[in-house]
């Protein structure tokens, strides 16, 4: 039986997980300090009841913050639409160009928004991966995208707004967004949630939809790439700003080393905090039905909490698809109305294995011994006399990652960490820089570990699918 001590940590616990934004993971550091506050509780029954009441008082806030969403008349607006509606309640003006304090970054940006309106494709940081942008409401400026990376014509661009404003200039007059679309904007909005919208030609080039009837528009979070678009005034079309089927770069080095020569400018906004592309969502097919066309920033797992949070009492909630999962579109794959379904992407200049630990092989095929495996690859280098470098993009803490590797001198071993087994936020965050890294040090074969196709394993696994050309089933 739980000691009342253990009962107010573990409420303690919950309370900060209900606190907490997705994946409703705790800070380790709250999580310590309550841990120790729990154990002086044990010496005192005064310090004891202190820390009961604050756990009471952290779900009093809790629920009085659900109550004033409830009945909030800003609540159906967006968090951006109520930071507006509240500080003209209280005299404020908000600009719609965002303040900027460093005289360098507004330097950085005014020559970027003017290399835009030249034109000229720009690389910057979103808090996915960077990404090449350009005018999208400019065919000639958003072809040049296309020249720059080499992109097929038949795979369309998303377009990046700053505000809902700019959302609605580009959709049709008589759209209404839809419900589902509404609750994920106003929860994951600014963020890295794309969705897909009716386009009318008139509006939208289409060369930015590749002919289809629809266009993908998302508001990004990153400072930077926010404050560009608001300083242009215009919707930027942005792919990722990499040579076309290489990994996505998450630093302004890798859009450097890979397009340094066909573009003049770079804003170095830091490594991409999310290191994925967008979460792409379909809800305009079935209006029971919610489609994720592309798993990215935004997890199933969240979409699915979120809609069945906001769902009103008698109202049908949204079912979540997820392409190749749950469903297959034949028509979509062959004519894709969002990047990333058709062609090959993500793949770095040397060969990279897939190897399954976690999943079953197919019938018929028998998994390999793991070490015997690693040892076998000193039968790849071109003699023998030569050696080969091996780049690993394995769990620190997986059985693979803990696995000794083979002392053989004619293997080099490049081990890139992946970050822990249970916390694929960290995996996601570091897959595109491993494989760019581990390419810039020369390996001649990538070996990346799988993960669980859960939470952002899901969007990890569909890049690490779509880069490896081999898979091998592995045993340890």
């Amino acid at each position: 039986m739980l000691s009342q001590h253990a009962r107010v940590y573990r409420a303690a616990l919950r309370e900060l997980k209900k606190a907490s934004l997705p994946p409703h993971k705790i800070n380790p550091a709250l999580s310590t300090n309550f841990r120790a506050l729990a154990e002086k509780s044990r010496q005192s029954n005064t310090i004891l009841e202190d820390f009961r009441s604050a756990v009471a008082f952290m779900g009093s806030q809790r629920e009085h913050k659900t109550l004033l969403e409830r009945y909030n008349p800003l609540i159906d607006l967006t968090a951006e639409e109520r930071i507006e509606a509240t500080a003209r309640r209280v005299g404020l003006n908000m600009p719609k160009t965002p303040g900027i304090t460093s005289s360098d970054t507004r330097r950085a940006l005014d020559i970027a928004a003017q290399h835009l309106g030249q034109r000229q494709p720009v690389g910057f940081p979103t808090e996915t991966v960077y990404g090449l942008g350009a005018l999208a409401l400019d065919e000639a400026a958003a072809s040049q995208i296309f020249s720059v990376k080499g992109r097929p014509a038949d795979n369309p661009l998303i377009v990046h707004v700053s505000s809902h404003e700019m959302l609605r200039s580009l959709l049709p007059d008589s759209f209404d967004i839809p419900k589902p679309y509404q609750t994920l904007m106003r929860r994951f909005w600014p963020g890295p949630l794309t969705l897909l919208f009716p386009s009318d030609s008139n509006l939208v080039p289409s060369i930015i939809t590749a002919g289809q009837n629809t266009v993908a528009v998302r508001m990004p979070s990153h400072p930077v790439a926010r404050a560009l678009i608001a300083l242009t005034n215009k919707p930027i079309a942005a792919p990722s700003a990499n040579s076309s089927g290489k990994p996505s770069p998450t630093t302004a080095q890798h859009v450097y080393r890979d397009l340094g020569n066909k573009i003049s400018t770079i804003l170095d906004g830091g490594a991409c905090g999310v290191g994925l592309e967008s979460t792409v969502i379909d809800g305009l097919s079935d209006e029971n039905c919610i489609r994720v066309l592309r798993p990215g920033g935004v997890t199933v797992e969240d979409i699915e909490k979120v809609l069945e949070e906001e769902a009103v009492d008698g109202q049908s909630i949204p079912r979540v698809l997820v392409h190749q999962r749950d469903f297959r579109d034949s028509a979509l794959e062959a004519a894709p109305s969002t990047p990333g379904m058709k062609y090959q992407h993500y793949s770095p200049s040397v060969p990279v294995v897939l190897l399954m630990t976690l999943s079953s092989p197919p019938e018929g095929i028998s998994p390999l011994n793991g070490t015997s495996f690693l040892s076998s690859l000193r039968n790849s280098a071109a003699n023998a006399t030569s050696t080969i470098k091996v780049g690993l993009l394995f769990l620190s803490d997986s059985k693979l990652g803990k696995l000794p590797l083979p002392d053989d001198p004619r293997v080099h071993w490049h081990r890139y960490n992946l970050g822990p087994v249970g916390d694929p936020s960290v995996t996601a965050r570091r897959l595109f820089d491993g494989l760019l890294t581990l390419e810039a040090q020369g390996v001649d074969l990538m070996l990346i570990e799988e993960v669980r196709e859960k939470s952002e394993g899901l969007a990890i696994m569909n890049r690490v699918k779509k880069a490896a050309g081999k898979v091998q089933w592995i045993s340890i």
